[in-house]
Formats: C-alpha cells, structure tokens, sequence
C-alpha cells in the first residue's frame, strides 16, 4: 500500500478561549489547503457565534471521533485532523476512519451561523485532546464564537513555535473518500424518522454486544423494524457499533434520514448512510457493507475511471467547479461541451483525486479539495493500473462477435464475458465477489479494450 506523509503546521493550537461578556471563543487552527485566493498558509473561512452551540460542538467531536477510530482494530487507532470546507453557503466537516470503513460528514448550513460571510476552499483544521475536553462540557446555553482561522497575520505558541504535525495520507484512505462519493450516489431516501423515533432507534442500533452483527431493517411507520431477509426498501445496517458517536448529538436531534441502494432477496450486505438532523445542521455517517470491510476496494468508480479522456476532461471540469455547494451533471455537461457519459466518468475521476463529494441531502455533488496529486489517480487504484499494464502487454483478444474475450495473466487464460451490462470473468476475484466489489482487472482490461477498438473504428469511419 502507497504510502505519503502530508505535513500540517498550524500557527498555534486550536483551542477554546474565554471571551467577554462570558462568551467562549472556539478558535481553531487551520493549515494550508486550496481556496478561492490561492494556496494560504493559514486560511480565514468564518467568524460569528453559532446558533446552537452545544448541538455543533458535539457535532464536531462524532467527525472528530471518526477520525482517530478504527473499528476493527481498536489497538491501532490513529488520529488525523479532520477537513473543513467552506462552500459559501456552509461548512462541511469531514474525516474518515483509519480502517475506511466509516465517512463522516458535518454539513453546518447557513441557519447554524449567525456571523460573516463564508470562505470558499478546504483546509485541515487543528483538533487536539484539550480542544476535545473543552468542546465536550460546552453547554446549550453557553455563547459559542467560531473562527475557521485567524486574522492575524503570525501568531505562534507560547514558546515561539509553530504546531507541526505529520499525517500518514495512505492511497487507500484516498480511494474510500472518492468510493464514498461514488456509492452514495446511487442510493435513494429509504426512510425519514421524526425525532423520538429517530433518537429510539439510534439507542439500541449501537448498544454494546451487537459489535460487528449486520441485520437489514425495513421501514414501517414512523421507526424501522429489523429483519433477517433484504427486500425491496431494506437498509442494511453493517456494524452497528460504528455508529456509537452519533450518540453525541442525540439529544439535539430531531429527526433520522436513512439512504441505501436498491436491494432484493439475492443481497447479501450493502453500504449504508445515516443522516441525523439537527438544528442548523446536518451529521452524517456512511457506513460500509461490513465491519472490517473498508470502502477503498469496492471498485465502485472503476469504470468510469476506466474511460479514455477521464482525466482530460476531469481537468477541464475542475475548472467549473468554483467551491460551489451543488454540482449538477447536467449543467456541467452544458457548460463544458462533453457528453453525460463523458461527465460521469470526469466526476469520478475528480472523486478519486479528492476533489469532490456527494452530498445525499441535496442529491449533488460538492467542490472540496484533499492534498493528493490529481496525476496519482491510477497509481491509487492498483486494479485500474493492473488493467493497463495488461492492455499495454496485448493480453486482451476480443472474440469476433464483441461478446467475449480472452485475457492472458500470470500464465493463466481467464474468460470475460461482456454480453450483459457488467462483464464477468471466471477468475478467482469474481467468483468470490460476483461485481459485488466492483470489475477485476481482467473485465476492466477488456472494457478498455473494447472502448479503444470502438473509437478506432469512428475514427476509420471519419
């Protein structure tokens, strides 16, 4: 596993300061990133006071939790600051587990802040043990003052020294944010819970014991019940113990969302979203199909990555995305000339360079940036990269009638079969996961394959 250390350098700790008039400052620290303006050491995002204090400080620690958790291990937990970007319209929090199997992300929207306008751009936010213990005894009617970065030009720790901190930026960590992305794009409102319901529920979703158990659970009425068969409007509900931060905010929440793809009978495990609205605010935890199971080998974006031109035309639509909260496809595809196709596979191309997200609330992507190389994308996807290498080495032959082909691989002739929708293969990796992970990289060689022949073809026709 690829492996790089992102050095951060906050100007000092972040930190909750007493104020006058008996408000509290939460002042938090902020490294580098991407705006707007450029490439600042220190970025200012926000000023103002919170609407709902207690509520978005408890909001902050589940993202915070999140960030210094891994599920399966416990003993090899690992703390990373989480990301903060200003949309214009809100802050979005986001962090991602050590072991890529939770994503979470606090949206805290316009009506949640009561101060100046919001920046625009992604940052690393400072989020330390003693700001922890301060946020944590903030109280609901406790004045609450936020800066997303300081105004002043230098301003160093007590001794004169910068906070410097070296964060271990895995590919893999990269690809569970840019399969989050992808996977949650696909999954539709399953159920909304009105507070009680919701706040019920969340209680007994993480109660100790049930660990790393899956179940599915059903809407009905106003609640969701569980059941042991998936069905039509089930939610698969993987590891419910990854969910235990939520109770943090469960006292200010009023209600649940819950978000999932289609299912049937034949559905085994599957992702799932968990959004608790709040005042002002919304918390969300995306959860993947199984503990233990991280979200960076799901290979949902694969093939769209796959195409001809995706970095190409990723890089001309980054040039649209202006920080802007909600991105739709469909004016992407106006704005800059390409085909819908040609703008899934851009976007999924931006998701796994860490340059955008999906927001299921509004049903659209975001503008954010992480502090990878766009350029890396193949190098983070070692399937799409085994892929080529087998296409370059003429490993691929189609059958004549374009409905199959033979890929040569480790001495091994393997079988694709593309006469439905998703190629299958005989290989190891599918029998085991059916498509249920995504292509392996003998059907991805032959997609690409196919998609070049096809091209040529035009050309020769022109």
């Amino acid at each position: 596993m690829s492996r790089l250390t992102h050095t951060v350098q906050y100007s000092r700790p972040s930190a909750v300061r007493p104020g006058i008039d008996g408000t509290r400052s939460l002042d938090l620290a902020t490294s580098g990133g991407s705006t707007s303006r450029g490439r600042p050491a220190h970025p200012r995002f926000y000023s103002g006071f919170l609407t709902e204090p207690a509520a978005a400080a408890a909001a902050v620690l589940a993202v915070a939790d999140v960030a210094s958790a891994r599920y399966d291990r416990r003993d090899l937990s690992r703390f990373l600051d989480p990301v903060v970007t200003g949309n214009g319209d809100r802050l979005r929090w986001e962090s991602f587990s050590a072991c890529c199997g939770v994503y979470a992300r606090l949206d805290l929207l316009r009506e949640g802040l009561d101060g100046d306008e919001i920046g625009y751009g992604t940052t690393n936010v400072d989020v330390n043990e003693p700001l922890r213990d301060a946020l944590s005894h903030i109280g609901r009617e406790d004045p609450l003052y936020l800066r997303v970065g300081s105004d002043e030009v230098a301003v160093t720790t007590v001794d004169g020294e910068v906070v410097e901190k070296k964060v271990p930026l895995s590919d893999r960590w990269l690809r569970g944010f840019a399969e989050a992305a992808a996977i949650t794009a696909g999954f539709d409102l399953r159920a909304e819970l009105p507070a009680a319901e919701a706040i019920t529920f969340l209680r007994t979703a993480f109660r100790p014991g049930r660990g790393s158990s899956t179940v599915w659970m059903m809407p009905a009425g106003r609640s969701l019940r569980p059941t042991t068969r998936p069905g039509p409007g089930a939610v698969c509900l993987a590891g419910g113990q990854r969910l235990v931060s939520l109770r943090r905010v469960l006292r200010h929440a009023t209600g649940l969302r819950v978000y999932g793809p289609s299912v049937d009978r034949l559905d085994t495990v599957a992702s799932s979203a968990w959004e608790v609205l709040l005042p002002g605010m919304r918390l969300t935890f995306v959860l993947s199909p199984e503990f233990g199971r991280g979200f960076s080998g799901e290979g949902a974006a694969l093939d769209a990555l796959a195409s001809d031109g995706a970095g190409v035309d990723g890089e001309l639509l980054a040039m649209l995305l202006s920080w802007e909260p909600r991105l739709d496809p469909r004016n992407l595809a106006v704005r800059s000339g390409l085909t819908p196709q040609q703008v899934r596979a851009a976007l999924a191309w931006l998701g796994a360079s860490g340059r955008i997200g999906f927001d299921l609330a509004d049903s659209a992507y975001f503008h954010r940036e992480l502090p990878y190389e766009a350029q890396r994308v193949d190098k983070h996807n070692p399937r799409l990269r085994a892929a080529r290498e087998l296409v370059d080495a003429g490993a691929v032959v189609l059958d004549d009638d374009g409905e199959g082909a033979t890929v040569t691989s480790n001495g091994k002739v393997h079988r694709v079969r593309c006469a439905d929708s998703s190629p299958a293969c005989t290989c190891q990796w599918w029998t085991t996961y059916r498509g249920g992970r995504g292509p392996c990289k003998h059907a991805l060689a032959v997609t690409i394959t196919r998609r070049s022949a096809v091209q040529a073809a035009k050309e020769i026709s022109q």
